[in-house]
């Protein structure tokens, strides 16, 4: 069956091996949820199938340590899931993995990525239960947590699947090694290459993007023939056990034990994390989230090896502008998008003091940052707009943290406030904080403040700009960073700061692309060369040290 699972998907995974080396556009899975792709009646299972999820048991046949139940989920957009998933200790859950992890080590590469591929497929084809899913765990807006939660998600699963299959058929299965060591004498071995995966592999979620950060790391470990405890977030453990349990019935039909891939479900008050972590037959971590528990990882889990993407502080730098309005146009479409709790989101918006040459001539540094506001007011102008892009605060703490912004004692350019979302009136919604600052109140800015919470920089020029930005970067890490300008010499400038900083840079975006998109195949996200993040998804370097090569060899007589 599992050889079959190869087969079948071949030419997906052929496709995505292309995607790789050549970097353009191509998706596996398509993200426009249409019943003629995915089929007239779709959405309505997909409704039905997460409506039969909710106040009950979410059963996992065979699951370890499944006795009582754990789970206090609440949708950000007002009411509790009431599901209840296994609780198992750590214990049984690393020795359900170690056993299972004997059977499914020793198979073949294409059994192991076919198997891989198939959860993927049937993921695919429950992409419209996955987006509410992730609508209500993570607050994201429909279109936004169908797309993000499934198919992108899922391309990104592929995408890890992808560089584990080239790493792993790089060196030859099979070689006869000749060497003549004299006038009459050669010798002759035949060499035999395996490949060891390390063991348990962790993966820890987040609560903002379950699917698409956790699937690289699945994934990876999973086709590089690892186990896989699967640890989400206490906000967020919906879309990873739809997951688990359809990864389950995959590897139970290929004739492996399910426990494979096993959940690790547990709640605020009751954390297992850090005992899971710590654990010495967890050889592989992969964590999202903030910063201070991903260091805490980094310094405790010696044993593993540890892949993390933790938080940064992402800057835009405008130098001058041809068309000022699609500028703030776009920029107000990346500071209400999900309400800025995107690892990729702008925070700091750095503008010279003096002002910015346009198309439109000569613009103050009120007029830009004026500009920018308005821009905002006007997207947020239309309230299904607005509840849809925004979507639902998924974390309390974050609403507070607007609450803290304000009194840091800048000027607010714009005031938070709260939205109301018709479809969901207990919907936990606040638009985005505009706050303008001094380059000198560094100390301010200079940190991730997570959620709608933007600040809008006077510099001396744009010089000092690209210095803050990159500076911040190397320090306390980012992910995305922006330049506008109309002078190559500029952008030039910016690219290589950006770069020495490790961060990638996008130039003069208008229209319908935004800083804080990633695209699989394509981009690279995390460059793991500065503070907020050690690895990169996806790259080789993410999948190749998840097993190490074994070889074994014997001479060859006649």
């Amino acid at each position: 069956m599992s050889q079959s699972f190869f087969s079948t998907h071949q030419a997906t995974l052929d496709g995505a091996l292309k995607a790789i080396r050549e970097r353009t556009c191509w998706s596996a899975y398509p993200e426009i949820p249409s019943g003629k792709v995915y089929g007239e009646s779709a959405k309505d299972d997909g409704q039905k199938a997460f409506e039969s999820r909710l106040n009950r048991p979410f059963n996992l046949a065979g699951h370890p340590g499944a006795a009582g139940g754990v789970g206090a989920e609440v949708s950000p957009y007002g009411t509790a899931l009431g599901v209840k998933y296994p609780k198992a200790d750590v214990g049984s859950l690393v020795a359900a993995a170690d056993k299972a992890w004997q059977g499914w080590k020793r198979a073949d590469v294409e059994t192991r990525v076919g198997v891989c591929l198939e959860i993927l497929h049937r993921l695919n084809r429950r992409s419209f239960e996955m987006a509410l899913a992730v609508m209500h765990t993570t607050g994201q807006g429909w279109m936004m947590a169908f797309q993000a939660g499934g198919p992108h998600a899922q391309d990104r699963g592929l995408e890890a699947v992808a560089y584990a299959y080239d790493e792993m058929t790089r060196t030859p299965r099979q070689a006869t090694w000749s060497k003549r060591v004299g006038k009459e004498e050669t010798v002759t071995l035949r060499k035999t290459f395996r490949i060891v995966p390390r063991g348990i592999a962790l993966t820890i979620g987040c609560s903002t993007f379950p699917t698409w950060n956790g699937y690289p790391g699945i994934f990876a470990s999973l086709a590089t023939g690892n186990a896989v405890i699967v640890k989400p977030h206490p906000g967020a453990i919906l879309p990873l056990a739809i997951t688990v349990e359809v990864a389950r019935d995959v590897l139970r039909e290929a004739g492996f034990d399910p426990n494979v891939i096993t959940l690790a479900a547990d709640e605020v008050n009751a954390p297992i994390t850090k005992d899971l972590v710590q654990r010495p037959e967890v050889k592989i971590i992969d964590y999202t989230g903030g910063s201070a528990f991903g260091e805490w990882i980094e310094q405790n889990a010696k044993h593993a090896v540890v892949y993390t993407e933790k938080a940064g502080v992402n800057s835009i730098i405008i130098d001058s502008v041809e068309n000022l309005k699609a500028m703030t146009g776009n920029l107000a479409f990346t500071l209400c998008l999900y309400s800025g709790q995107m690892c990729t989101t702008s925070q700091n918006i750095f503008i010279p003091r003096e002002g910015i040459e346009t198309g439109e001539g000569h613009k103050s540094f009120d007029e830009v940052a004026g500009a920018i506001v308005k821009a905002v007011d006007w997207f947020l102008g239309d309230p299904k707009r607005a509840a849809e892009v925004l979507g639902a605060i998924q974390n309390e703490n974050t609403a507070r943290r607007v609450d803290e912004a304000k009194q840091q004692g800048l000027p607010v350019l714009r005031e938070s406030t709260p939205v109301a979302n018709e479809g969901f009136p207990k919907a936990r919604v606040r638009s985005p904080i505009i706050l303008k600052a001094e380059s000198k109140d560094r100390a301010k800015f200079a940190g991730e403040m997570f959620g709608p919470i933007a600040y809008i920089i006077a510099t001396a020029n744009t010089d000092e700009s690209i210095r803050l930005a990159a500076d911040i970067a190397r320090e306390k890490g980012a992910i995305t960073c922006a330049i506008y300008s109309t002078d190559s010499k500029v952008i030039e400038k910016a690219e290589d700061a950006a770069a020495d900083a490790g961060v990638p840079l996008s130039c003069n975006l208008t229209g319908s692309i935004w800083v804080n998109q990633a695209a699989a195949f394509s981009d690279f996200h995390v460059s793991g060369a500065n503070p907020a993040g050690n690895a990169t998804l996806c790259d080789s370097a993410f999948v190749a040290n998840r097993f190490r090569i074994v070889q074994s060899r014997i001479p060859v007589t006649n």
